[in-house]
């Protein structure tokens, strides 16, 4: 692993889009494009390639973490801003100065377990966790490397965890 890669989480309703589809996408690669959220963006716009992406379901019952991707393509403009049949389309932005930006993410598994909040609220190494955090909604946000592998061990997927052979 490089001592350089960072870690994050991306929100998806499944209902929307969900790890599944992602895994089914053409070579399991998809454009995460939408964000409309200035610090989002900024998140985005610091992924570099190989970025790990935990995948979290939300507006599911439960919310829940459910997979990894990684960041394929780094930040670029994104192109439903400037599509008037978009409900993502931004008059406001133009195509000399995108304000918009999406990355590519590209499919690496899918939990045996997803994490529910409620699991995850009852870790005492996530209680830092900017998902967990009393009003955070971020789309796209950070995590540490220790959020990392607590989670990969909660999900069966992690050092601990990991069967050797």
């Amino acid at each position: 692993m490089s001592a350089s890669r960072r870690y994050w989480l991306v929100k998806s309703e499944p209902s929307v889009f969900s790890i599944r589809d992602l895994a089914k996408s053409p070579k399991q690669r998809t454009s995460w494009d939408g964000v409309r959220n200035y610090q989002a963006r900024n998140y985005m716009r610091q992924m570099v390639l190989g970025d790990q992406v935990l995948f979290y379901h939300s507006n599911a019952d439960p919310p829940c973490i459910v997979g990894i991707a990684e960041v394929v393509r780094t930040a670029y403009a994104d192109d439903t801003q400037f599509d008037k049949s978009s409900h993502h389309y931004d008059p406001g932005s133009s195509k000399s100065a995108p304000r918009w930006d999406m990355v590519d993410l590209g499919y690496r598994r899918e939990f045996p377990v997803s994490l529910s909040l409620d699991r995850l609220r009852g870790e005492p190494d996530l209680k830092r966790m900017e998902l967990l955090r009393k009003g955070s909604r971020l789309s796209v946000q950070p995590v540490t490397p220790s959020e990392w592998n607590c989670i990969l061990e909660l999900a069966g997927v992690g050092k601990k965890n990991r069967k050797t052979g």
